[in-house]
């Protein structure tokens, strides 16, 4: 959707402004409103400030936004939009700004007439930061008037004042803050690279406006603006793949229910990588844009191959088979929508999967029409997913035929657990015979499963389903969690609700994790979107001082350990976990009142997907500029 910035300020004022409730219990219950109080939380700070600039451009009043994180740690966040209402709030009486900057759930976002579309739907965004910051501060410009109001965690300390003139046609809002070290008790921990992303992707989103993030502490600035929106985004997730077809599908229409936008591209690639948006809002779980993008793609592809003779009547392409090698942005925006949860994770709007589906059926139809050498490109990619699932499928039918694991002859055997419930059962995957003959004798055998597997698994980033299911270590792996995967994927037949990666903590361990990690990724994402993926967090030194000893799991760690039992304490460095008896790596390890597990999750869907395609995809240059980038990072490589 492309911004035109019209910068009168009619039609925007205190009147717009609703109130729903105070602004309590912020400071009390912060993860409540921010989901956490580590670094997330912190960069949430900044989008939401960011995301209020953002509504500005959606509503098209806006076409700039500074963004600065300051040597002094201070954000300060800078639009040319209309600029915050000062005026009288009708029932609050008092300045619409205070109101904005001081009430939960106070904004111009709830049918009040400010926004058409918003992504800040929760409106807690401006008070919520200046509740969690030591203090703030909004410098407001229009009417030919700067105006200021400061606060100090969330309380006001000075009245909204004119503080200077500004000519009649400038507008703006600055908003200044410094997150509160009470509250964020690791400190001003911002990061870079994971906000510029997040400023790229809303770039891409929002046609026509420029973001710029500055880090004054690292002295490193990036601006993001993409004349081509969405497209722009589909050829940046193809960077590293082969297009089938070199133009973009793109359509961008008004319906009554909301506002559609999608392009897509196909690649030589066997995965499938679309993001949906709701209001610039990820929506990692999909939802009805989703599913309405789903079904007429689908049917469109069939609809022209039947016409056109490339499939017979009855035949028909699959979803999985029309979605291989598909890049693709989905994009709505409307008035009033409807998320499940608290993280905004899944768009629940019943109309709005009717209206996508009508607006790409049309579309893409017409596309598929006019451009016949495109459309078979398309089509033929789909026909060779579709024999590459059929093959899949008898593969498949082989493994179930099979019968239970114990018929299995694989290299490494699972040792069950006796737990039959699924939610007190966990699975260990470790690397090699060794290590998992120590972690079977180590293991409480009432609710730990071990499953060895020997070697690296297949990397499946470049293996079609086929491919994938002739692998010995894949289909071992599969059958342990019970779930299946492609079509036949269904989450209830889980075995294990946890499930951990526990490998050597060297070279070869660290690409073994990665391929796992892939192969979850690609293939059974939603037990990453569930939260029942871990991986094992093996300590690194053993310190020991006669009968003292202390096991770390960093270099700090064992350095205080040295320190602390004297200059006769012994060090060991552990590679391997087959170096520890099964004790050792019952304490260590595996023991859940003194194990360290790493949760795996996904906050951003489009940079993982682009991480994976970049470390384990066909591409070798953008694979040596990122090793060659990060190389200085490494602190112990073991070769």
């Amino acid at each position: 959707m492309a911004t035109t910035v019209q910068p009168k300020a009619t039609d925007y004022g205190a009147a717009n402004i609703q109130v729903l409730e105070g602004l309590e219990a912020v400071r009390k219950r912060p993860g409540m409103y921010i989901g956490s109080t580590d670094q997330r939380g912190l960069h949430h700070l900044v989008r939401e400030i960011v995301d209020n600039s953002v509504d500005e451009a959606l509503a098209r009043h806006c076409d700039r936004i500074v963004a600065r994180i300051g040597r002094d740690d201070v954000v300060t966040v800078t639009d040319n939009g209309r600029g915050i209402p000062v005026d009288t709030h009708a029932k609050m009486k008092k300045s619409a700004l205070e109101v904005i900057m001081t009430v939960l759930h106070a904004g111009g976002k709830f049918g009040g007439g400010g926004y058409k579309v918003s992504g800040g739907l929760h409106g807690v965004g401006a008070s919520v930061v200046n509740a969690l910051s030591e203090w703030c501060s909004v410098e407001v410009t229009r009417g030919g008037k700067v105006y200021r109001q400061t606060y100090k965690r969330g309380k006001p300390t000075s009245k909204v004042t004119v503080v200077g003139e500004a000519p009649l046609d400038a507008h703006g809002t600055t908003t200044r803050f410094l997150a509160d070290t009470d509250i964020f008790v690791a400190g001003h921990d911002y990061n870079f690279d994971a906000l510029a992303q997040w400023f790229r992707e809303t770039a891409y989103l929002t046609r026509g406006l420029q973001l710029t993030l500055i880090d004054e502490r690292t002295d490193r600035e990036a601006t993001f603006y993409f004349e081509g929106g969405i497209v722009s985004f589909v050829r940046h997730l193809n960077r590293n793949r082969q297009a089938v077809h070199d133009r973009p599908f793109y359509v961008q229409r008004e319906t009554p229910a909301c506002d559609v936008e999608v392009a897509l591209q196909y690649n030589d690639s066997y995965g499938e990588s679309t993001h949906t948006f709701a209001n610039n809002i990820g929506t990692i779980d999909g939802g009805t844009h989703l599913s309405g993008f789903k079904t007429a793609l689908t049917r469109t592809i069939n609809d022209y191959a039947r016409r056109n003779g490339l499939i017979k009547d009855g035949e028909a392409l699959s979803g999985e088979d029309v979605r291989e090698g598909l890049t693709a942005i989905v994009s709505v925006k409307l008035a009033d929508p409807q998320f499940e949860g608290q993280t905004k994770g899944k768009l629940g709007n019943a109309e709005v999967a009717g209206a996508v589906q009508a607006v790409v059926n049309d579309a893409l139809g017409a596309f598929l029409g006019e451009n016949p050498q495109i459309a078979r490109k398309i089509i033929e990619k789909c026909l060779n997913a579709a024999r590459a699932r059929e093959a899949a499928r008898k593969a498949r039918e082989l493994v179930q035929r099979k019968g239970g694991l114990e018929s299995f002859s694989l290299p490494g055997k699972l040792a069950d657990c006796s737990e039959r419930d699924p939610a007190r059962a966990e699975l260990y995957i470790v690397e090699g015979d060794s290590a998992g003959g120590t972690a079977k004798q180590g293991r409480d055998r009432r609710y730990q499963a071990i499953l060895p597997l020997r070697g690296k698994i297949l990397n499946v980033e470049k293996a079609r389903l086929d491919k994938m299911l002739q692998s010995n270590e894949i289909r071992t792996l599969i059958t342990a969690l019970g779930t299946s995967v492609g079509d036949q994927f269904d989450v209830a037949k889980l075995r294990y609700h946890r499930i951990i990666i526990m490998t050597d903590a060297d070279v070869d361990g660290a690409h073994i994790r990665t391929l796992l990690l892939t192969f979850f990724f690609r293939h059974l994402e939603q037990l990453i979107l569930d939260g029942r993926v871990f991986i094992a967090q093996p300590p690194l030194y053993r310190v020991k001082a006669g009968k003292e000893e202390r096991w770390t799991y960093t270099e700090e760690q064992r350095q205080a350990a040295v320190a602390e039992l004297g200059e006769k304490a012994e060090v060991q460095r552990y590679k391997g976990l087959g170096e520890m008896n099964a004790e050792q790596l019952w304490s260590t390890t595996m023991d859940p009142a003194r194990r360290t597990l790493m949760q795996v999750n996904v906050d951003d869907a489009v940079l993982a997907d682009e991480t994976f395609d970049m470390l384990m995809g066909s591409a070798v240059p953008p694979r040596k500029k990122f090793i060659q980038t990060h190389a200085r990072e490494v602190a112990d490589l073991d070769i």
